[in-house]
């Protein structure tokens, strides 16, 4: 019995140390390791080799082409032509005293070059609107630059709550390990019952099922980080601070209205389609062109003489124009009319878009804030709730030892530990990432407003000012190339975490019963 009585005393040591290495596991959440990645590098990765990021900057780099093209139809055009032609067999009425009269060959050169002078406005309120969709494109960029960096930030506060759900499932199955042990070591010696025994094999059982599915959560999320971000997640540290945070909803709201940029680009868009209105309505004008031709025709020597003694065709004649051109429409079917109407309709249609995303951005600002903030309480209710649940445990657990507590007793009681830190590990992802997303919403969510270190940072007004005024019809660029990284290259990852590399997850909230916490590590 005294062997028995001192198995039991090492058990109860075991579990005191293991219910303090997951009470400290779950508080070190905050606590940074020595070294590790950072968010704001996962962030910058991103930001320089994310596809979509990388595919909407072309997207809008072709909506700047929309002002060069509308303001080329108000621009002088010059064109010509060249025809040559030889004559296999003339007509026989080009017969002068039987002699066949007139060339053989001919080679006609001709040239025009024309400037509108009057459209109706219709050039005019066609570069108006592709200059505001070219705002309305920045803004569109943007908002998939935050939407980007959004989905990065959940990402990686995916696998840090991953990694942690990871090592405090395995640390409780190293626990009911060391509790089937001292149940059957007890069963020896009669202290305890069969039933006893089975009840902690089926505890360990169910734990090392939830073990393998929180490793196959683990394994989803680090692909999915590395769909982000281009690269694996190697030991991620704690996030900084959110920058910016409002302190009531109605806050984020009105800076929500002000910088969103998905409503400012909506907005954009509308003042857009009211150019397009107006331009559609310039079909019925008037337009009023000026024109200068000049045609050479060159008989190559093939003219032949004048039988009849008249004067001789020139071999190489030249004429030349100038003048005004004026298309004025009298009836087109009702078709301007038509046009300026359809052009209304989508001007109404886009101000009632506006509207929708304005209603959109408010609610999901709102709701977001009030996510914000619940999860802030939950992370408080659930220390407490870890606080008590390691306490209660103890206490079970010394109660055991007397005989007032049975083994069923102390499982649940572990089982509820573990079910309070893993509801705080959530918590704190979940707080995190409504706090990104909040900022994200109120448009404070860019590359400059988080201060990134990823170089040049990307100015979309850079290109606009580049082509705007291009007006050679030779000029291109280079053949577009892919920037962003291809990630068939990294190994498949696993939801598995090292004891050797362990201090660093400690951000996850995982120690084992040996107090080292479990890497993020593959």
């Amino acid at each position: 019995m005294l062997g028995g009585a001192c198995q039991v005393m090492d058990n109860r040591i075991n579990y005191r140390r293991a219910a303090k290495a997951l009470l400290l596991g779950a508080a070190a959440l905050a606590t940074p390791p020595a070294v590790a990645d950072d968010l704001r590098d996962a962030l910058a990765s991103a930001y320089r080799t994310n596809p979509t990021l990388q595919g909407a900057r072309a997207q809008q780099r072709a909506v700047d082409e929309g002002v060069p093209i509308a303001r080329a139809q108000g621009l002088p055009s010059l064109g010509g032509t060249a025809n040559y032609s030889e004559t296999l067999k003339a007509s026989e009425n080009n017969r002068i005293l039987g002699t066949l009269v007139g060339p053989d060959r001919v080679l006609d050169l001709a040239a025009t070059a024309s400037y509108p002078v009057f459209s109706g406005g219709a050039v005019r309120n066609a570069i108006n609107a592709a200059e505001t969709r070219v705002r309305a494109g920045q803004s569109d960029l943007r908002g998939v630059e935050t939407g980007v960096f959004a989905q990065t930030t959940a990402a990686y506060m995916d696998v840090i709550q991953n990694e942690a759900i990871v090592g405090l499932n395995r640390n409780n199955v190293q626990v009911l390990e060391v509790n089937l042990k001292a149940t059957r070591d007890r069963y020896e010696i009669g202290d305890l019952t069969r039933t006893d025994v089975a009840q902690s094999e089926a505890r360990l059982a169910q734990a090392r099922s939830d073990l393998r599915a929180a490793e196959a959560n683990l394994a989803g999320a680090r692909e999915t980080y590395i769909r982000f971000v281009g690269k694996p997640a190697t030991d991620l540290q704690p996030p900084p601070p959110l920058p910016n945070m409002p302190a009531t909803a109605e806050d984020a709201v009105s800076v929500a209205l002000d910088n969103n940029p998905d409503l400012r680009a909506e907005h954009e868009r509308s003042r857009a389609a009211g150019f397009d209105s107006k331009a559609a309505g310039a079909g019925r004008l008037p337009k009023v062109s000026v024109f200068v031709s000049a045609d050479r025709t060159d008989y190559l020597g093939s003219y032949t003489p004048n039988p009849a003694g008249f004067p001789l065709v020139t071999d190489r004649p030249l004429t030349a124009q100038a003048g005004v051109r004026a298309t004025i429409p009298l009836f087109q079917g009702g078709l301007p009319a038509a046009q300026q109407r359809q052009a209304q309709a989508r001007e109404g249609f886009q101000l009632e878009t506006e509207i929708a995303t304005e209603r959109e951005v408010i609610a999901t600002v709102r709701t977001y804030y009030q996510q914000w903030q619940a999860a802030q309480s939950i992370i408080i209710s659930s220390q407490s709730a870890v606080d008590a649940a390691a306490l209660g445990l103890e206490g079970v657990r010394a109660e055991n030892s007397v005989g007032t507590r049975t083994i069923l007793d102390i499982l649940n009681a572990e089982q509820e530990l573990l079910n309070a830190q893993t509801v705080l590990v959530r918590a704190r992802r979940n707080a995190y990432v409504a706090g990104f997303n909040l900022i994200a919403a109120m448009g404070r969510a860019t590359a400059g407003d988080l201060g990134l270190d990823a170089g040049p940072l990307y100015d979309p007004q850079v290109n606009y000012k580049r082509v705007r005024g291009m007006i050679f019809d030779w000029e291109h660029d280079p053949r577009p190339i892919a920037h962003s990284t291809r990630t068939v290259d990294t190994p498949a990852q696993t939801g598995t975490i090292s004891d050797a590399a362990a201090e660093a997850l400690r951000p996850a909230g995982m120690q084992t019963m040996s107090g080292q916490t479990t890497s993020g590590g593959k």
